[in-house]
């Protein structure tokens, strides 16, 4: 059987049309087959979020819908049926995570941004246990913008310059301080310290002047490679109140630096090859920057400019014995020589003409002593699905193929050149941006403008082809005189799966490209692409079917599983029971196998479910013991997209803050919004000294922030019960502590002197709780809130720590101790979702003001069979351009994204 793809080659000097066919005996067909085998037996998947804004506040909720696709297919994904979005803070720990159900590669979910948080540059992660087994180089990650404007007392503005001297770095940051009403806070006490990597500043005192401002000054070795870090800053108010705000440093450095991309891989003398430039600062965005390249007798070949975004291409053809390099001349005037990669003397170079809307242009060249060296292959794919393949004849040093695109998926195309032992020696990305497989929405019924509070009405008919489909479709409607879009910086559902999510690496502005459809925008794409390639699939790997491993399985459903051994050698046969009473009562008996495992699959519960198991054998089970299957925590990498990070979060937030501050202050008067923390942060120093003289305390028996002894806990029932209301920014959840001061994050618990909760190691990795310890055998507790007490616990006391000493030195446990063959186990459960609140003004209008930051969001809009949907809502009490945004796939993988404004008077 042979497997027929026609290709016209243009040789130089004449055109020939070649069918390039390859029979099941083809070496290249081969490896073919294997990559096929290899993308399906190692599928992997893509997720995006659609948010409902930009950027948001304390008090502000985050709504989203999930969509997961085939990285191969671009069909919804089928792989796994649970999804994991964490809400990561700028100390790259985890702040919330939720577990969620999905089907057909959908589903939607949300964050409450409670005051117990503070204002920072936070990240959105979104996962499958699936993809971690490819790493989280390819996860959905997010940063956004969270300011408070509701719960804050200091704004925070700063201001950088950037020195180098004497191998130092040397950023003097000012530092201005004012009230939500823009006035300055003057003379007033700031201690700071600088946080650059591990290296720390001792505390340095400062005033404020008459401005609100105080210098700082940040120095950093220029060998040091750590060039980001931090300013933590404690700010003394009049009134008493102890301010701390963390202010980001993205860069040390004043250092561009530049490189330079030959097309296809390398230079190769004598050939003509186009060389990407890619110029970016120390923060990690692109800079514009311009310069001339000259050979090494220092003859001047060309000149060259890049764009604002730091990229732009030249065309060079190098010389045989000649090296080269380029004079880049910066905004500042500086310039500074940077050597171009040295050419090789024998290679292949592959150019690509993509700017056609219908075929690529690609030329295949080829030095003189590869001519008639056998037959090359070319090779078209995305993701491991193979678009095109043919053969390429070296009768001459160039020949060039025309391949039809129209046909292609929309997306990054990678293309790859083979020699005649089949070993890939060019390489180059393309992007395809077809029509074919795009949503078009028709949204009917909508006026040019509306009254405030007033109704919209609209029809949606979604289309492909001119035929009507079933979509599932999310909608957000902002107001644009509040929520202020960045057309060009905004990531929505083509930038993610179409381009950024197959890139490794930050992507600056990326609907920059999607904006216009223009000449101007496909070359700055192309110049995208040239510079930050990155291969994704392994060849070796391919040609010797090394498959990856799978540590990680697919998700289907939830289950609850593990291993029963009695002195060490598995049950066979032993009966296990599963029991709950969190939610009413559950039980359920299985039995383990013959190599000792259990399993529950047909379950599924909420999150905060306990549950008891308990494995009986027929024969002494005092050695009887059960190992849970526990997933290991995917740990917090550093920010993909650390150009995102935005020190003056409050200051270009204001006008958003001042809005949303009014509305959450309206809302809370009503009792539909509650703060956490209630009362002001004080400092709690007990007059006697309640703690157990045994305390394992390493400031000494007492030397807390607030102690409670047993007879103030003998009333109790549990610990957990008597701790939450009564330890000062402490929150109980599920027997576990988190800190109101720290972000809401888990606090370190250590029962004489064993640490039973580890706060750094995250919520979901954590298992034993508060209520495990037998209140009835606890002497004290002490709570450690503040930097003196939990500084000398290191990394460990970083949230706070709760230190628990037992009245005899041992306390009783419930935690894997409670009994042989019996065990208490809490897993991750799903959370539940809530709804979005859209008020309805049809049959009498409230007098009520209504400042809404989300004017309507709704995750779950279905068009039927004839492609009909119909979406309504009522506007706010606010007048401005409002914004829909609707985004959405089909079953087919087709994507959707539509844009409508339209006014409220």
């Amino acid at each position: 059987m042979k497997k027929y793809i026609t290709l016209l080659v243009f040789a130089i000097g004449s055109i020939v049309g070649l069918s390039a066919f390859m029979g099941d005996d083809d070496p290249f067909a081969a490896l073919l087959k294997k990559l096929e085998e290899f993308s399906q037996k190692n599928p992997q998947e893509k997720v995006y979020l659609h948010l409902d804004k930009p950027y948001y506040a304390i008090g502000d909720d985050i709504w989203f819908k999930a969509y997961v696709t085939d990285r191969r297919t671009s069909l919804p994904s089928t792989i796994s049926n649970i999804l994991y979005v964490e809400l990561i803070n700028d100390r790259d720990s985890i702040s919330r995570q939720i577990k969620i159900p999905m089907q057909s590669g959908i589903t939607w979910g949300d964050f409450k941004l409670s005051d117990s948080l503070k204002e920072g540059n936070y990240r959105i992660r979104a996962y499958t246990q699936w993809m971690r087994n490819a790493g989280p180089a390819f996860f959905f990650d997010k940063t956004i913008k969270i300011g408070n404007g509701w719960t804050n007392n200091v704004f925070t503005k700063t201001e950088y310059k950037y020195s180098v001297a004497n191998n130092q770095e040397t950023v003097s940051t000012k530092l201005t301080l004012t009230n939500s009403s823009s006035n300055p806070y003057a003379s007033t006490e700031v201690n700071y310290q600088v946080v650059l990597g591990n290296r720390k500043s001792g505390m340095t005192k400062a005033v404020t002047n008459a401005s609100g401002e105080v210098l700082i000054n940040v120095v950093n070795p220029t060998s040091n490679t750590t060039k980001s870090g931090y300013i933590l800053a404690n700010i003394s108010l009049a009134n008493g109140i102890k301010v701390t705000k963390r202010i980001p440093i993205k860069t040390t450095s004043p250092l561009i630096d530049v490189q330079f991309f030959p097309e296809g891989g390398n230079l190769v003398e004598g050939l003509p090859c186009k060389v990407a430039v890619k110029a970016t600062n120390g923060s990690g965005l692109g800079e514009g920057v311009s310069g001339t390249v000259t050979d090494n007798e220092g003859v001047e070949v060309l000149s060259f400019e890049t764009s604002d975004l730091g990229m732009g291409a030249f065309s060079l053809n190098p010389m045989s014995g000649k090296t080269y390099s380029a004079k880049v001349k910066f905004k500042n005037g500086e310039t500074r020589d940077v050597a171009l990669p040295k050419a090789q003397a024998s290679g292949y170079v592959l150019a690509v003409n993509n700017l056609d809307s219908t075929k690529m242009n690609i030329k295949v060249m080829l030095s003189p002593d590869l001519l008639n060296k056998g037959t090359l292959n070319l090779l078209a794919q995305r993701n491991g699905r193979v678009l095109f393949a043919g053969k390429v004849p070296t009768a001459k040093q160039i020949a060039t193929v025309v391949v039809p695109k129209t046909e292609f998926p929309s997306g990054i195309v990678q293309l790859t050149l083979f020699n005649e032992q089949n070993m890939p020696v060019s390489e180059r990305l393309a992007f395809v941006n077809n029509t074919t497989d795009k949503i078009n929405l028709d949204v009917q019924n909508l006026k040019p403008s509306y009254a405030k509070k007033g109704h919209i009405d609209l029809s949606l008919i979604a289309t492909n082809n001119g035929k009507p489909l079933q979509g599932s479709f999310s909608v957000a409607v902002t107001n644009t005189n509040v929520v202020t879009p960045d057309l060009e910086n905004e990531s929505n559902i083509l930038t993610s799966l179409l381009l950024s999510s197959d890139l490794k690496g930050y992507v600056e502005r990326p609907n920059h490209y999607f904006l216009k459809n223009n000449v101007e925008t496909k070359v700055a794409l192309d110049h995208l692409l040239l510079t930050q390639g990155w291969r994704k699939i392994d060849w070796t790997a391919v040609t010797n079917s090394q498959m990856p491993a799978t540590t990680f399985p697919a998700e289907k459903s939830m289950k609850i599983s593990g291993l029963v051994t009695n002195n060490g050698k598995p049950v066979v046969k032993g009966k296990v029971s599963l029991l709950s009473s969190s939610k009413g009562i559950f039980a359920t008996d299985t039995e383990t196998d013959a190599n000792g495992r259990f399993i529950f699959d047909q379950i599924a519960f909420n999150d905060s479910t306990k549950f008891a198991i308990k494995a009986i054998t027929n024969t002494d089970h005092k050695g009887v013991k059960i190992i849970m299957d526990d997933l290991p925590p995917q740990l917090v990498t550093v920010n993909p997209n650390e150009p995102d990070v935005e020190p003056n979060i409050n200051e270009i937030l204001r006008s958003y803050l001042k809005q949303s501050a009014d509305y959450f202050n309206e809302q809370e008067s009503k009792g539909f919004l509650t703060r956490i923390n209630q009362l002001q942060a004080v400092e709690i120093v007990t007059k006697a000294n309640k703690a157990a003289p045994s305390s394992s305390n390493l400031n000494g028996p007492g030397e807390a922030d607030e102690v409670f002894n047993a007879d103030d806990m003998r009333n109790s029932p549990t610990l957990s019960q008597y701790l939450n209301g009564r330890a000062l920014g402490v929150r109980i959840d599920n027997g576990k502590p988190y800190s109101a001061r720290y972000d809401n994050l888990l606090m370190t618990v250590i029962l004489d002197g064993v640490t039973i909760i580890d706060g750094q190691a995250g919520d979901a990795s954590v298992s034993s709780s508060l209520d495990d310890i037998a209140i009835t055998d606890v002497q004290s507790v002490e709570i450690l809130r503040t930097i003196p007490r939990t500084t000398i616990y290191g990394h460990a006391g970083q949230n706070g720590v709760i230190i628990v000493t037992s009245k005899s030195g041992k306390a009783k446990t419930t935690f894997n101790t409670r009994a042989p063959g019996m065990l208490t186990y809490a897993p991750k459960g799903f959370y539940l979702v809530r709804q979005f609140y859209a008020p309805k003004y049809d049959v009498q209008k409230d007098q009520q003001k209504d400042y809404r930051p989300t004017t309507f969001w709704e995750p779950n809009l279905v068009s039927d069979a004839s492609g009909k949907a119909n979406l309504q809502y009522y506007n706010t009490d606010q007048s401005g351009t409002f914004r829909i945004v609707i985004e959405g796939f089909d079953a087919d993988g087709n994507l959707a994204r539509k844009v409508l404004t339209y006014t409220v008077n």
